[in-house]
This record gives C-alpha cells, structure tokens and sequence, in this order.
C-alpha cells in the first residue's frame, strides 16, 4: 500500500514540475517565436495565468499534456496530470471512451497535435466551458479539432471534454 502512495506522489511531483516548467499558458498561447534582440523587448510576447481561472488551468492541463504525450508517450507523468486536473469521473468515462475508440480521449485523436489553443466560451451554473482547438499535420497543411471543455468553477477540474460540433 505504501509503494503505491509512493509511486502517486513521484507521479504527481513529475507532474507538478512539468507544469513549473509549461505554466503559466495563458489563454491563447501559442508556440513561442524566436527571441527578439536585445533591447527590443516590445515584439517579446509574455505567457501569465492565474491560479484563480478556469480558462489558464485548462490551458495549463493541455500545454503540459501534450508536452508529456510528445516526450513520453501516455505514461506515468501524462497519468499523473491526468489524476490532478480530471475529475474521477471524467477519467473513467475516458477509459471507455479509449478502450471503444482506441484513441487518447483528452485529445480525442491517435496522434499529439503540434499546438494547441483555449478559449473562454461561457460560463454558468459553476461551469465554464472552454473551446479547445488542437493543430495537427504541417504549418503548410495544418488540420485542426475542437472541443468543448467543462469545468467546475468549485474545483477548477475538469468534468468533461466533448467535440465541439458548433465549430
């Protein structure tokens, strides 16, 4: 039992650290230009968030996501975000969704789109509803997915992630 406690908290501590490392992801980021020269920190564009918003720790949760996908595959650390940001609930109704589907049910697709971008949609109820929009294939012929994505206001988890078929 304590080697299982203890496996979580290395998961969740690579977890915490990768998201040292990615957040704070505001709301729109995007992949970071080259730097600008010296004295022209005007074109520098600047990442902030705030513990408080819905919006950043949905961005937070897929910024480092894929960054865990993309370096590791589905493993430990991609687990570990998963059990901080999704609610048990969600996690199990991914589980089916994968097992039918055979695709990672966070980013509904087989493969790690190369960007991602949030977006306030709306809020109510002690819900906000993000849209999500994953970049996949090339800069020259990118394609992109949707999805809409809900979360307690109580919390800040994630309760749900839908396609968003009003895109």
């Amino acid at each position: 039992m304590s080697g299982n406690r203890s496996v979580r908290r290395v998961a969740l501590a690579a977890a915490l650290s990768a998201l040292a490392v990615t957040a704070p992801a505001g709301a729109g980021a995007a992949a970071a230009p080259a730097p600008a020269p010296a004295g022209d920190q005007a074109e520098v564009p600047a990442r902030s968030g705030s513990t408080e918003s819905a919006v950043d720790r949905v961005a937070n949760f897929y910024g480092s996501y894929l960054d865990a996908v993309r370096d590791q595959g589905r493993g430990t650390l991609a687990e570990a975000l998963r059990a901080h940001y999704l609610t048990p609930e969600l996690r199990a109704h991914l589980a089916n969704w994968e097992r039918r589907e055979h695709a990672d049910g966070v980013l509904r697709a087989q493969d790690a789109p190369r960007s991602w971008r949030v977006t306030y949609n709306d809020s109510a109820m002690g819900r906000a509803w993000t849209r999500v929009r994953l970049t996949f294939g090339s800069a020259e012929h990118p394609r992109h997915t949707h999805l809409l994505v809900t979360c307690d206001l109580n919390t800040l988890r994630i309760t749900d992630i839908q396609p968003d078929t009003g895109k």
